[in-house]
């Protein structure tokens, strides 16, 4: 730890990222000279960029701020999602569903406030329960599975899901682990695109995002674990984690569930007959759109490090509500 009480690894990527961001227009001065940037793809790609300066900071600021700040961020960031959601897909008209689901994620924050891990996987279940239960009371039989599966698909998402990767924040290597998963999801798209522009020939899933190849998704899971990896090794560095199988497997994991989270948020666009869930990013559309592709990313490396003893939460359990 630093003078801040930061760990230096969630300093140093940070200070990567800012890194990365000063060299960007110099990259995109580079191309433009090179004439490989024609106009329509240079002003896209100069919106993206000025998007990318203010969500930096809105994604990490949080996350060295504090561990409350960084569980009251990503509260946040899932309301608004949810938001975008239940907007695009009609769920904000079931007014008691769509409260119950609210009330969840509210109380899923508290669990994890409360670092009490017991009453956040009780909720899982007690949540969908009351979705089923509540949508009856519109004694409406059709549209009924309708409500139920959109409320249960909503908070299992952008409550339960995205509140794992929340969870991290109650351990002591909760902050640059969390900055480290945000940096190589964002990559992990990055690299998806231009290994399929090198390499991609083969649709990956054509009807659902036609512009995904194969090769993009392997060269994207070859780079982004190799990236991951070593940012996990330097992170739980003389840990049990710090093996090389959990290295390759924890890079696996984030770069193809990132994948799938896309893909997934692909199929509901697709299926709504929709191109973005949002406008309130210039150039990236909603911050679903954005932020897709973190939603099974935190379930899957919490349950993978808490398993193999790479997560410790050594914070006391029921901070709040006592033992």
């Amino acid at each position: 730890m630093n003078l801040f009480g930061l760990h230096p690894m969630a300093l140093g990527i940070t200070a990567g990222i800012a890194a990365a961001l000063l060299a960007t227009p110099l990259i995109f001065l580079v191309l433009e000279k090179a004439g490989k940037l024609p106009p329509a793809l240079r002003s896209d790609l100069w919106t993206r960029y000025k998007s990318w300066l203010i969500l930096a900071p809105l994604m990490v600021g949080p996350l060295l701020a504090g561990r409350v700040p960084a569980i009251v961020g990503v509260f946040v960031l899932a309301a608004l999602c949810y938001r975008e959601f239940a907007r695009a897909t009609g769920l904000f008209r079931e007014r008691l569903v769509s409260a119950i689901v609210s009330i969840g994620g509210i109380l899923l924050t508290f669990a994890i406030l409360d670092n009490w891990l017991g009453f956040f996987n009780a909720l899982q279940t007690l949540i969908v329960c009351l979705i089923v239960i509540f949508s009856l009371f519109a004694d409406q039989p059709k549209g009924y599975i309708q409500r139920v599966a959109l409320g249960v698909l909503a908070f299992m998402l952008f409550g339960v899901s995205l509140g794992h990767f929340s969870f991290f924040a109650n351990d002591r290597l909760g902050a640059p682990l969390q900055i480290a998963i945000l940096l190589c999801v964002e990559l992990n798209d990055v690299f998806a695109y231009c290994s399929g522009k090198t390499f991609g020939r083969r649709k990956l899933s054509p009807n659902t995002s036609p512009n995904k190849t194969i090769g993009g998704a392997l060269g994207a899971a070859v780079l982004t674990t190799a990236l991951f990896g070593f940012l996990v090794h330097c992170i739980f560095r003389g840990t049990p984690i710090d093996r090389p199988v959990h290295l390759i497997a924890l890079g696996l994991l984030l770069s193809l569930t990132g994948q799938w989270g896309d893909l997934v948020m692909s199929s509901i666009k697709r299926d709504l007959g929709i191109k973005d869930m949002g406008a309130t990013i210039p150039g990236h559309g909603g911050l679903l759109d954005r932020f897709d592709s973190l939603i099974f990313v935190g379930p899957a490396l919490f349950h993978y490090l808490a398993y193999f003893g790479g997560l410790t939460l050594d914070l006391p359990a029921r901070i709040f509500t006592g033992h």
